[in-house]
């Protein structure tokens, strides 16, 4: 039974005023009713779109990253090395064949920027908020809606929005224990109504993940901190956030095809033995053979680690401005310090051991605003909008020492200090400026959207420690990018829907990637004539509605131009200096298929199918016209042909659960297709028990099967041919215990 707290309430009072008193901006998605349903397939919308609710993660084993909860999606493709799919540096999501860095993400709104690991432009969704605070998500597997706040979602966008507080005081519970020692607890306090306005509470969460690796020694670990205060002003309604992270993880070893065959999937970094990291270098800087088991220098390292701090806030209002007419603003503000880390035996510690740290720094300061003003005319719905944001983002190479021979004398999980070298430091200014303009228009049994979006992104960077890199200013601009749909409901069950298109991807700005990856002559060369990334999307399809099954049958087209890709040479570690540079065009055509069946007596099936032919319309020839890769014709990277998720459910008095099957085929990881991972199939289970009112208790599987498979591919990129070390081996089988209580 819920019960009412003072302090607790008097609290989150200060914290719904001081929201009402600095509020300009915000909307709150809140939770959505979904009726019941495990994925609700876009009725009313002109495109390809599915929704789940908060009720799907839950079934997953907790803390599991809310991108692995979408996989099994028509045409979602999504990969990590570990159980809860939040491994950042093995994290791969591609749909329809656009890989990550191609598809734009928001929180709330809030754009996290790409996905990049580097941690250019934004955070992954698993820093910003913890999945129990999700409380809808929504995946467009088209070029999204037309407000989304990215200007890189050629392929689809992926938006979340958080939990709405609870209408009762109350505390949420739930702590886990299982292989590998993990730990998983979380807790949420809630507000109620505040002074009794309707719509007017707050809510503050902690969540913790801590485990050891599955293979190899080191450690994973998570802390979040969420905080949502909801204020009703009259019709008008305030939105705070704040959310604070601190991951850090240790790195599970690159592998290739011919590693996993000579030293076997268990291999390891050597985080456990020192003493051979520094014989291996040793060996190295001598020019002498390297111990056993090595072959090259680069089997192995000693250790390696990503370490993210990040503070996201954000206050907006939502408010309606006369009868037909609501105004919407949000702003925002996101700041990120990282390390990625890696001992690297191609330094040596002046007068100390023959390898050192070499890290990738960052920091990033964002600020931003975006806003709506949304009006209806007779039976035209038109909202017009608008983003900016500015990003101050610097980037820097460092080495730290390492002057103990016999023991690290460095901790992995902490930030490093007091570095004997800079090789490079930039600084990356990205001033970013789009507006969209829709017309919804809604005739009876037809609905039609027509509008378009335009962007100017500047990117500018600025040396702070001279290197080979480049500095400059380059930009990417299109002002016009249509977009155009229909849906068409023929009855009560069926409805028809189709539409185009047309989006562009700005450059980003760094060292270890985009236009400034390279010297400063590549950069003179490159800047006059790259052209940003475009893509044109058709697609059509019908959905179900009615009864006992619910479902979409879709197909679609997309031209994809201007592809970019960086030429670069030798091991990710050594980190040389790469060409940008537009290499042609990809067709991909498809076709995807979900339904959701409602068995009776608690039980519900859900399966997706997704048929994706995607290959390079052109050779890669670089500037002086010389052959690079012979590439037309083939499969892009990374993108299975067939994809099939299969799940199924029960909820009972007692009882709830689940088991489902995640198939992908063939992977290609050369652009020349002659390197590739065969296609795997993995079952995940979960099983619960409501003890008592308020309390359960659920057991969770993941690789039920304990099948050995290649996670991801693409890690340290694609070569154009040939083996190369960029896979991940896939956690085995793992299991989890959870109780959660309500008070």
């Amino acid at each position: 039974m819920r019960s009412t707290c003072t302090v607790f309430l008097a609290a989150g009072s200060l914290f719904a005023l001081s929201a009402a008193a600095f509020a300009q901006t915000g909307e709150d998605a809140g939770s959505v009713a979904l009726d019941d349903e495990i994925v609700v397939f876009g009725t009313g919308q002109t495109r390809q779109v599915q929704e789940l609710d908060s009720a799907d993660i839950a079934l997953l084993a907790p803390g599991t990253s809310p991108l692995k909860s979408i996989e099994k999606l028509p045409s979602v493709n999504f990969q990590s090395a570990d159980a809860f799919g939040a491994y950042e540096w093995s994290q791969r999501l591609s749909i329809r064949g656009f890989n990550q860095n191609q598809l734009g993400f928001t929180l709330d709104g809030i754009p996290l920027g790409d996905h990049s690991y580097g941690n250019v432009n934004g955070l992954h969704v698993n820093r910003a908020v913890s999945p129990e605070n999700i409380g809808l998500t929504r995946v467009s597997q088209g070029s999204g809606g037309l407000g989304t706040q990215a200007t890189n979602n050629l392929g689809g966008t992926v938006e979340f929005f958080t939990r709405a507080p609870a209408q009762e005081f109350g505390l949420d519970a739930s702590g886990s224990y299982g292989t590998e020692n993990t730990i998983r607890a979380f807790v949420r306090l809630e507000s109620g109504e505040i002074g009794g306005a309707e719509g007017t509470g707050a809510y503050i969460s902690y969540g913790y993940l801590g485990m050891d690796k599955w293979k190899g020694v080191g450690k994973q670990r998570h802390h979040m901190l969420n905080a949502k205060g909801v204020a009703a002003l009259g019709d008008a309604r305030v939105t705070a956030t704040l959310s604070v992270s601190d991951r850090r993880e240790n790195d599970y070893q690159d592998m290739s095809k011919e590693m996993i065959d000579r030293l076997g999937s268990d291999w390891d970094n050597i985080s456990g033995d020192y003493r051979l990291a520094v014989q291996a270098a040793d060996a190295y800087w001598a020019g002498t053979d390297l111990p056993a088991p090595f072959a090259t220098i680069d089997d192995a390292y000693f250790n390696a680690a990503g370490l993210r701090k990040d503070y996201v806030a954000a206050i907006g209002v939502e408010a309606p401005v006369g009868e037909a007419v609501t105004v919407a603003l949000k702003g925002y503000w996101h700041n990120n310090e990282g390390q990625g880390i890696w001992y690297t035996p191609y330094v040596q510690t002046p007068g100390g051991a023959p390898l050192s740290i070499r890290t990738t720094e960052y920091d990033i300061d964002r600020k931003g605003l975006f806003g709506r003003i949304t009006g209806a005319i007779g039976f035209n719905e038109i909202t017009v909008g608008g983003w900016y944001e500015k990003n101050d983002f610097q980037q820097a190479r460092r080495f730290y020492g390492l002057t103990d021979r016999l023991s690290p004398s460095r901790n992995s999980l902490k930030f490093q200090t007091d570095p004997f070298f800079t090789q490079w430091e930039s600084d990356f200014d990205t001033e970013t400026l789009q507006y969209h303009v829709e017309d919804r228009i809604m005739l009876g049994a037809a609905t039609i959207t027509l509008g378009w979006k335009g962007f100017k992104v500047t990117n500018e960077a600025t040396p702070i420690v001279v290197s080979t890199f480049a500095q400059g200013k380059i930009k990417a601009e299109d002002w016009f990018q249509p977009h155009a749909g229909f849906a068409y409901e023929i009855n009560d069950n069926l409805e028809m829907f189709g539409g185009f298109t047309q989006v562009a991807r700005a450059f980003t700005a760094s060292s270890t990637g985009g236009p400034f990856g390279t010297t400063q002559a590549g950069f003179d060369a490159i800047k006059g004539n790259l052209k940003p990334e475009e893509s044109d999307t058709y697609e059509a399809g019908i959905r179900f509605r009615g009864g006992s099954f619910n479902g979409v049958l879709g197909g679609y087209y997309v031209n994809f131009r201007n592809r970019l890709l960086g030429f670069s040479t030798g091991a990710g570690i050594i980190g040389n200096p790469a060409v940008l540079q537009n290499v042609g065009s990809v067709r991909s055509y498809g076709l995807e298929a979900a339904g959701e069946v409602k068995l009776g007596a608690g039980f519900k099936l859900f399966a997706s199918y997704s048929y994706n032919d995607s290959t390079y319309q052109d050779d890669v020839v670089n500037a002086e016209g010389t052959l690079i890769a012979e590439t037309d014709g083939k499969t892009t990277i990374d993108s299975p042909k067939h994809l099939a998720k299969g799940e199924l459910s029960y909820d009972g008095e007692l009882f709830f659960g689940r088991i489902g099957v995640n198939y992908m085929s063939k992977r290609y990881y050369s652009y020349e297709n002659d390197a590739s991972v065969g296609g795997r199939a993995i079952v995940d289970a979960s099983i619960g028990w409501r003890i008592a009112e308020g309390y359960e208790l659920q057991v969770s599987a993941v690789n039920l099967l304990d099948k050995t498979y290649v996670s991801t591919v693409g890690t340290n990129g694609f070569s154009n041919s040939g083996d190369s070390q960029t896979l991940m081996i896939g956690a085995p089988r793992q299991v989890f215990a959870t109780l959660k209580a309500a008070f």
